[in-house]
């Protein structure tokens, strides 16, 4: 079956967080784009806290939407729905 209850909407929270720990890789870059400006944003640190923060809960959020769609879909049974659960968050890294 391979999911689908939420439409994979939940891959959409993975590429949110992709772009954020993008804006977290270049905040401090002097580099310039083809205007010339600089591509960094210069945010305080306690701004790009935030930013890791909200990264790694979309990161969870997407894992559990996942475990959820799979489950609802018929993909997983209630016990690989657990144990793919921890696995999972497991593996998403801390700030």
């Amino acid at each position: 079956m391979s999911g689908g209850h939420f439409d994979y909407d939940q891959f959409s929270m993975g590429q949110i967080a992709d772009e954020i720990e993008r804006l977290i890789e270049i905040n401090d870059s002097e580099e310039t784009d083809a205007y010339g400006d600089k591509i960094g944003y210069f945010f305080p640190h306690e701004i790009i806290k935030k930013f890791k923060e909200a990264m790694q809960t979309l990161r969870i959020a997407q894992v559990m939407a996942q475990r959820i769609d799979w489950l609802v879909s018929g993909d997983d049974s209630e016990e690989s729905f657990l144990r793919r659960w921890n696995d999972d968050l497991s593996k998403i890294s801390r700030p």
